[in-house]
This record gives C-alpha cells, structure tokens and sequence, in this order.
C-alpha cells in the first residue's frame, strides 16, 4: 500500500504543474506561439542541459557500457507493437484515414515531456540513466519508422523517408547532449565546476516546462473534444494494457537491475507523442484525432500509473 500511496503522490507533482498550465492558458496567459517557444525552450535548451549534466555527473564509463545493450528491449516491444498494431487496425476496421496515425501512435511513447518527469518523481535521479536508454530507442523509432506510418494517411502525398530530415531528427539537440556526456565520461574529461553548476540549473528547467506545455497542449485540444469511440478505445488499450504487459513479459526474467525493468514498463506505458499531431499536420494526416489522443492518454496515464507502480513490484 505504501507503493500505491508514494506512487499517487509522484503523479500528483505532475498533475499540478500540467493543471497550473491548463489553467494559465484557459486564462489566456498563453497564445497559440506560447507552446511552441516553451517546446523550443526545453528540447533545445533545457533537455540539452539536463541529459549532459546527468550522464557527466552520475555515471562511469563502466555503468554506460553495461546499460547500453539494454537498448534491445525497447527496440523489440516497438516491433512487435508495430506488427500487433497493424493486424488490429484491420481487424477492427481502423479508417484508412487515419491507420498510419493508429500505427505511429500505438508503439510510440512520449518518453520526455512525461515519461522523464514521473520516473523521476517516482524513483529519483537513478532512474535517469534508464529513461535516457528508451528515450533514445523510441525518438529513432518515431522520426523513422513513425514518421514513415503518419505520411501515408496525407493526401495526395507519397509516403517516403527523407534520410537528412530523419538524421536531423534523430540526432535532436536533447540526444546530442546524451551523447555528448557520454563521450566526455568515456574520456574522463571533468566539466569545469562554474559550467557544470550552469548545467545543473538549466536543465532543471525541463520537468515544469515540459507539464507547463503538457497542460497547454491539453486546454489547445479541448476536453469538450475528448471521445471514447472505438479507434480511442483500440489506442488506449493499447498504450495501457498490451504496451506495459508485452514488456513485463520480455524483462521479466531478463538478467537486468528491477529499477530497469520498472522504468521500461512505465516508459511504454506513457502517452501518445506531443509530436505526432505536430506531423499530421504537416502531411496532411488526421491531426485533430492524434491531438484527441495525445490528452486522452495523458489524462489516462495519471490513472494507470499508481496501479502499474504496484504491479511492477512483484517483478524479480
């Protein structure tokens, strides 16, 4: 009981600062250009920061070689997710419209604005190393593989892969400084004290940031909007049900710390990408279903969590 009471308690830190920037924008403190900058703010300022002062300040070369490898899991349950996803936008009859958005947002998670918060909250600072491992599995996935599914419901568009435009995506300032720190520990370079402390600060302003845009990105939406028709049903269960049980089953007789295995079942268990309307709208998708789905999930996920909390650990 004490792990369901201490896991309520890491949602609700979320759950206020996501409703202070709900609240903000129904009051109007932020236009349609506020969600944007603050985005631009934390991928490529805060998120930079954060991924470098963690990786340089927490972890030996030892401890990255050895979680590193761990990158299999993730990349395997979004395959399967991704077949498993196919086959049920068939079955179910999925409107063509809309079956590339399905695809990209049943085996996607939002692995930061989300995902890096609550781990945080629930496990602390020793989770990070974790959360950074899917991070950078799943922003492949998604620019690649993702992207490749959302473009094929836009109209009149041939569905392709733009090698430099996924490279630059990839390749996101946020993994960049992930892959930075990584080499600057490698090489046993220290950052200077004034630099790190720098570091520390700006990168601290990711988490508020990130549930400051989720709250606006929930009143942009609209919660009158919110529906519970069957293409809903089919990605919440999804994200909520077949996600988090098809990892526990590939890590739970794998030979990796309980804390891993904790943080990979949340991380494929966090919403839709913030991004994936972003895209639709580009390529001429279904963007307003995508933006429905990355609240509904969201909303969901401060319900699923706690009972996920408590059933991971049974996990050995």
């Amino acid at each position: 009981m004490q792990v369901f009471y201490h896991s309520i308690s890491g949602v609700l830190v979320i759950l206020v600062m996501i409703i202070v920037g709900y609240v903000l924008t129904e009051r109007k403190w932020f236009d349609g250009r506020s969600s944007g900058l603050i985005a631009r703010l934390v991928t490529q300022v805060a998120l930079p920061c954060y991924m470098l002062d963690t990786v340089t300040s927490k972890f030996t070369a030892h401890e990255l070689l050895k979680m590193l490898p761990e990158l299999k899991y993730p990349a395997l349950s979004m395959t399967i997710l991704m077949a498993l996803a196919m086959a049920i936008a068939r079955i179910f009859r999925v409107d063509k419209s809309r079956r590339g958005v399905f695809t990209s947002m049943f085996f996607n998670s939002n692995t930061v604005f989300i995902g890096l918060p609550i781990n945080e909250a629930l496990f602390g600072n020793q989770s990070i190393p974790y959360v950074l491992v899917y991070y950078m599995c799943n922003t492949t996935f998604f620019w690649t593989i993702g992207t490749y599914f959302i473009q094929r419901d836009g109209r009149g568009q041939k569905a392709r892969l733009d090698l430099r435009q996924v490279i630059r995506k990839v390749f996101s300032p946020p993994l960049l400084g992930y892959i930075l720190g990584v080499i600057l520990v490698f090489l046993r370079v220290k950052i200077p004290t004034f630099i790190q402390s720098d570091l520390h600060y700006i990168g601290g302003l990711t988490i508020p940031l990130s549930m400051i845009f989720i709250g606006i990105a929930v009143s942009n939406a609209g919660l009158g909007r919110l529906t519970l028709h069957k293409d809903n049903l089919l990605i919440l269960g999804g994200r909520f049900l077949v996600a988090p049980a098809l990892m526990a089953l590939l890590v739970m007789q794998a030979p990796m710390p309980l804390l891993m295995k904790q943080v990979f079942i949340l991380q494929v268990a966090m919403p839709v990408m913030t991004n994936a309307p972003v895209v639709a709208k580009l390529y001429g998708a279904d963007a307003e279903y995508a933006a429905v789905m990355v609240t509904e999930t969201t909303l969901m996920t401060m319900v699923v969590v706690p009972i996920l909390m408590v059933i991971t650990q049974n996990l050995t």
